[in-house]
């Protein structure tokens, strides 16, 4: 019995997962930075970084979405149903950092 095994390649990231995560982490710092600071910029700041982070995350759902029905339609359904928990998730976050947003400058302006 004789295998023939192809040489494993170690795959790249994308340029769209670089540049997301990229996204990710410097609008989550910059939103951590909004929360700590003490002065009369910190709601801007709270519902900028808020904004940005739902934004991020909105692409990321997209993605995700995009990369459930491409997995689909190759027959990888385990593959899909994780990329479509993935950009459900992403949704779900996304949303919610929105609603943060907008209830932050209701209060700001209030």
């Amino acid at each position: 019995m004789s295998t023939s095994r192809q040489p494993r390649r170690n795959p790249r990231p994308s340029p769209t997962l670089v540049i997301a995560a990229i996204a990710l982490v410097g609008s989550g710092i910059f939103l951590l930075y909004g929360i700590t600071i003490r002065s009369k910029d910190q709601v801007p700041l709270l519902v900028t970084g808020a904004v940005v982070l739902g934004i991020v995350f909105a692409v990321l759902a997209v993605a995700g979405g995009l990369g459930a029905y491409r997995t689909a339609s190759e027959s990888r359904s385990g593959a899909a149903l994780v990329n479509a928990l993935g950009g459900g998730i992403a949704a779900i976050i996304a949303f919610g950092l929105f609603a943060f947003a907008i209830v932050m400058g209701l209060v700001w302006q209030g």
